[in-house]
């Protein structure tokens, strides 16, 4: 598996991603099951379409591979339905290459159309390409949600702070004020509203508290804390962060 993979399904046992087979067909889905665990995913399986949505639902897979012709309802009726609620790529199988299955399927989102018969060793090629993709749009979109003002970078999900690339670390308190300046940058942010972000509900009748959170988090974001060039206190006012 490449980084990106392993990053991405590291909460899995092993760090294997899990494959969601659904097929109607018992033979097909016990023998990829095999296959698929050999290659070194983890598998769970569905007969039909109710199966399939139950599966999604309760172990929510890394991956869909998904039979166009069901019993109770077509494959491509469950992609859409997956894929209304959920970025989790979908490959849809079929005996049938016709070219409108093919072109329906990607329309409803379908990530890859593989027909059979087809060889394990390119089902699983197609397979982790699909998952690589996934994990890279992914980490791009994080990365876009990312909070960048000059030197310093605020990632909200991993409640990481970096300053010049280096990781600083700050207290809840100091990370949540960092985050409503940083969100707000060359804005001025009230002390009323800092205290009520902050300290909301609460009975904080001395200010200076939010005084000293601000102080502490100069010095660990600020190259001269004495002279701050990016949390800038506005007097009578507020605070801004600006690059």
């Amino acid at each position: 598996m490449t980084n990106l993979l392993e990053m991405r399904f590291g909460n899995r046992a092993g760090g294997a991603p899990l494959i969601l087979v659904v097929d109607d067909e018992f033979s097909y889905r016990e023998a990829l099951s095999l296959g698929l665990a050999a290659e070194g995913f983890e598998v769970v399986t569905a007969a039909d379409a109710a199966e399939a949505l139950v599966a999604f639902s309760s172990r929510t897979p890394d991956l869909v591979l998904l039979d166009v012709m069901l019993p109770d309802r077509s494959g491509l009726e469950v992609c859409k339905e997956i894929k209304a609620t959920s970025n989790v790529p979908v490959v849809m199988v079929s005996a049938r290459s016709e070219e409108v299955d093919v072109v329906v399927g990607l329309e409803l989102g379908a990530a890859d159309y593989i027909a059979k018969p087809y060889r394990l060793r390119e089902l699983t090629a197609r397979i982790r390409a699909v998952l690589r993709r996934a994990s890279s749009e992914e980490t791009s979109e994080r990365r876009d949600r990312v909070l960048r003002v000059g030197p310093v970078s605020l990632d909200p999900e991993r409640r990481e702070v970096r300053v010049h690339d280096d990781r600083v670390d700050l207290s809840r308190k100091e990370f949540d004020l960092l985050l409503l300046l940083m969100s707000r940058s060359s804005m001025v942010v009230t002390r009323e509203e800092c205290l009520d972000a902050l300290w909301w509900g609460q009975d904080l009748l001395d200010s200076r508290t939010l005084d000293a959170h601000v102080k502490r988090l100069r010095r660990k974001i600020e190259a001269d804390p004495a002279e701050p060039r990016h949390l800038i206190t506005v007097r009578g006012v507020g605070f801004r962060f600006q690059s």
